[in-house]
């Protein structure tokens, strides 16, 4: 005959059965009566975490799981399963110690394995949203790491395991981790600029996301400063609001619209007639790109079809020009000029007929944003 508690009788809504003190339960063992109890373990082992939401869940497997299965299959379903009341008295339990509510967007999960009587925390990742610029060239947008030793550090990289001393994901990240307490913190970025191009205008929307952060409530005004004093002057970030998962994703995939400036040379002199005659050639058109050569050791080999919106000359003079380039998300604005060897067309150098290239290259507006 199947030995339950009062509990787990009630729960069930059952008959037949022998009611026995709650250690002696042979479903829950009492564990429906030591709610409180391991409530306040779970609260101790988050006392040093800030959070404002939680949610509980449990894990059911072997005897209790099976004994339970056996109960619904004999007596039907429709009852409460041990799973619904665990998780539902402890939230509550919770909630009533630490004054902080249950969501379905926790800061912390409590994760209970039944079975085993134990419990794990999963901490939420902090996400910070803000703009940053990036005024000097020669960093990369995230870590590099060295292709000669693969990170492991060696004379090429002078044993820092990176092709590059500083990058703008370490520059704003690591503040961002030291500030939250977060145990690692990584950069999403709305599209990303070369190495050798600044980031300069409104800047470019990222998202900065801080693993396991025991602070929440960053003080984003003291962040935004000390970012920008440790940077030194290479970059600067605006803007700093906190963010949701679910932006990152919006980040990452949405089609910002961007701004470019470009000092642009040729192999001759080009007369200000004909560039101009180009330029509005290549003005609103769909330019169909293979994946650059520059960039094929790490990008996807396949056609890319992306628009050019306006291109305005601000300057001409001989061999040198700086044009403006108004494009969708993603087009390669270097390709667009020098026309990779024929993998970009149309391009620059195929509607003059004679070889150009960037010199230099600014992203000086990404439109969009979180709002």
């Amino acid at each position: 005959m199947l030995e339950l508690c009062k509990k787990c009788i009630d729960r069930l809504g059952i008959h037949g059965v022998r009611e026995v003190e709650s250690v002696k339960c042979m479903l829950c063992s009492g564990l429906l009566w030591r709610i409180e109890s391991i409530a306040r373990e779970v609260i101790d082992s988050l006392q040093d975490y800030e959070f404002d939401t939680f949610q509980v869940g449990c894990r059911l497997e072997g005897s209790i799981k099976a004994l339970e299965e056996y109960i619904f299959e004999k007596y039907g379903n429709g009852r409460r399963s041990i799973k619904y009341e665990f998780n539902r008295e402890l939230s509550k339990a919770i909630a009533k110690l630490t004054g902080k509510r249950p969501s379905r967007e926790p800061d912390v999960t409590i994760i209970y394995n039944v079975e085993k009587e134990t419990f794990q925390v999963q901490v939420a990742p902090l996400y910070i949203y803000g703009r940053y610029k990036k005024r000097v060239r020669g960093i990369p947008q995230t870590r590099w790491t060295c292709s000669a030793c693969n990170g492991k550090g060696c004379k090429a990289c002078n044993f820092t395991g990176k092709k590059y001393p500083t990058s703008v994901e370490e520059l704003i990240a690591e503040p961002c981790k030291r500030l939250a307490e977060g145990s690692f913190a990584i950069l999403h970025g709305a599209g990303r600029e070369d190495v050798d191009a600044r980031m300069l205008g409104n800047g470019r929307p990222f998202i900065v996301e801080i693993r396991e952060p025991k602070k929440r409530k960053v003080d984003l005004k003291a962040l935004e400063r000390i970012i920008n004093e440790e940077a030194g002057g290479k970059v600067a970030v605006c803007c700093l609001k906190f963010a949701k998962a679910k932006d990152v994703e919006f980040i990452k995939n949405e089609k910002f619209k961007k701004v470019y400036r470009a000092v642009v040379e040729f192999d001759r002199e080009v007369s200000e007639e004909e560039l101009e005659k180009a330029i509005s050639n290549l003005s609103n058109r769909t330019i169909e790109q293979f994946t650059p050569k520059r960039v094929e050791h790490r990008r996807t080999k396949l056609l890319r079809k992306k628009r050019t919106y306006d291109l305005r000359l601000l300057l001409h003079k001989g061999r040198r020009a700086i044009i403006e380039i108004e494009a969708e998300s993603g087009l390669y604005i270097k390709e667009l000029i020098s026309g990779d060897e024929g993998r970009t067309k149309p391009s620059l150098s195929e509607v003059l007929n004679s070889y150009a290239r960037v010199a230099k290259l600014d992203v000086i507006r990404v439109e969009g944003g979180i709002d």
